[in-house]
């Protein structure tokens, strides 16, 4: 079945425009609607696949976060990029809670790396993956048992320092759910930490519709910062610092050149990425994905 909005997924607004349209790169090659909800500035994938119809969408090896394929130079430079964050991801959640170690949450998990690294400096780990296959690759890699998307609503509430969800949030059918629930289950002074991509970067208005962060239909909403507040705050959660990632510009870019053009203009893309990040210097709020730590 498709999900066809008549009201905003965040705030309920009917006041909707539609933008532009988004091919699927990965699976189908099928276009998707991206609309703009008018009052608090999401835009979300019309007409997606539901949450029981979607997952051949994510059956692909073109779908690198789910797989450990190095083939070919974005699958690279992508594997290149996780490597050389997972520290600063690490660091970042430490400063975030003030503890070295403590109890962490990751909603989805994928093949489990940074759960690996946080396991290996003394946290406490729970992971969460809805794909069986990277749930597998997880314990062969790393020997961790990660858990299906489904057992979220079954963990004790007040149990976490960290939740953490990275790029993951614009894959969830159950928004409004899964905010609610992370809530619950985040100590009183826990930290929640969402990254997502965000469609008011540089790099997102030079790709326009090729811009491979829309990634439709897998991205079911695509977020500005002020979609995210005002989901938060209907929650009762707030944002207390904004981070940028630095290397998703330089990802996303030569990704789009791809779509865009038949190949990578590695120039190109370079100096597209480049620019999006002298942007995000100045507003961190304009980075091509952004790191918002949030608490109750």
């Amino acid at each position: 079945m498709r999900i066809h909005y008549t009201h905003c997924p965040v705030c309920g607004s009917s006041t909707l425009e539609n933008i532009l349209q988004a091919a699927d790169h990965t699976v189908s090659g099928e276009k998707f609607q991206i609309v703009e909800c008018k009052d608090c500035g999401l835009r979300f994938t019309q007409d997606v696949p539901d949450e029981s119809s979607i997952g051949p969408c994510y059956q692909s090896e073109k779908y690198i976060s789910h797989t450990n394929t190095s083939k070919g130079l974005i699958n690279s430079l992508y594997h290149w990029v996780r490597k050389k964050t997972l520290t600063r991801k690490r660091k970042l959640v430490q400063k975030a809670t003030g503890v070295s170690t403590g109890k962490l949450l990751d909603i989805g998990a994928g093949p489990g790396a940074f759960l690996n690294e946080m396991k290996q400096h003394g946290w406490e780990t729970t992971g969460l993956e809805p794909d069986a296959s990277a749930r597998k690759l997880a314990k062969e890699l790393y020997n961790l048992d990660i858990q299906e998307s489904s057992q979220l609503f079954k963990l004790p509430a007040n149990s976490f320092h960290a939740i953490t969800l990275w790029h993951v949030l614009e894959h969830v059918h159950d928004l409004q759910g899964y905010i609610r629930q992370v809530k619950l289950l985040l100590q009183d002074k826990g930290k929640l930490v969402i990254a997502v991509p965000n469609y008011t970067s540089v790099d997102a208005s030079v790709y326009g519709e090729s811009w491979a962060a829309y990634d439709v239909p897998r991205h079911l909403y695509h977020f500005s910062p002020h979609s995210i507040q005002t989901l938060m705050e209907k929650h009762g959660l707030k944002i207390t610092q904004y981070k940028p990632m630095w290397y998703d510009s330089f990802y996303i870019a030569l990704l789009s050149s791809k779509y865009k053009n038949g190949s990578s203009n590695l120039f190109g893309a370079g100096w597209n990425g480049l620019r999006s990040n002298l942007k995000a210097a100045a507003d961190v709020k304009r980075c091509s994905s952004v790191i918002y730590i949030i608490s109750k």
